[in-house]
């Protein structure tokens, strides 16, 4: 299935990416960002993108926090690829939280973490109320980015493997987000963005792929609970 740009963002575009990644080790001392509304303690868990963990999303879940989710990590450290009996993993943990709270979780996931979002939504519906993609690489090429590479070596795995085992392309069957920009490094703004039918939404943001995560502007884009429709 191919989008409108499918080719990975240049090289220029990757090497202000990698300016941003020392950034990206200190989210866990920035402030929160006001996001305004209420979230009504709707819980949300946040899936990390690859080589990331829950510090990398510290700011976004401290905003949503503020803004009264109960809003948690996935605690299962370092992202390190769609490995055996992940997935598993997070439907348990998806279904837990949602019978401890009572309520439907929403799942956030940065990059490679949507991508795994968008999958459990799939096997657990019942448990999961929205799904927001966070510049995920969940449509078209899956080599039209410059992670790939990374996630082979990583992983272990063939990068066609992700993609023939799920059928990535696919709507969850919940309401689903995808937060998309053109100034993304990492993913091709295709491929984040999707086709018509492979999410309900697509919100453009203004942002980098690596800084996305304590950019206020960005966050106070998509993170509202009237932006997330709530």
């Amino acid at each position: 299935m191919r989008g409108w740009d499918e080719v990975a963002p240049p090289l220029r575009a990757l090497f202000r990416e990698c300016l941003e990644i020392p950034g990206v080790l200190f989210n866990f001392a920035l402030p929160s960002v006001a996001v305004g509304g209420c979230g009504n303690g709707y819980p949300v868990i946040v899936l990390p993108g690859l080589l990331a963990g829950d510090a990398s999303t510290s700011v976004i879940r401290r905003s949503l926090s503020r803004a009264c989710f109960q809003a948690t990590g996935w605690g299962l450290g370092l992202n390190r690829g769609l490995r055996s009996g992940l997935l598993e993993r997070l439907v348990a943990r998806v279904q837990h939280v949602s019978a401890e709270s009572g309520q439907k979780v929403i799942l956030l996931g940065w990059s490679l973490g949507g991508v795994y979002a968008r999958e459990v939504a799939k096997l657990t519906p019942n448990t999961v109320r929205l799904v927001v993609t966070l510049f995920s690489p969940f449509s078209g090429n899956p080599r039209a980015n410059n992670a790939w590479r990374v996630y082979e070596l990583i992983s272990g795995q063939q990068i066609d493997q992700l993609t023939s085992q799920f059928d990535l392309y696919a709507k969850p069957p919940v309401h689903t987000i995808a937060v998309w920009s053109d100034k993304d490094g990492i993913v091709a703004p295709s491929c984040s963005r999707g086709l018509e039918g492979q999410s309900d939404q697509r919100v453009y943001v203004p942002s980098t792929h690596f800084g996305f995560g304590r950019n206020a502007n960005a966050i106070l884009t998509w993170a509202s609970p009237t932006a997330l429709q709530l």
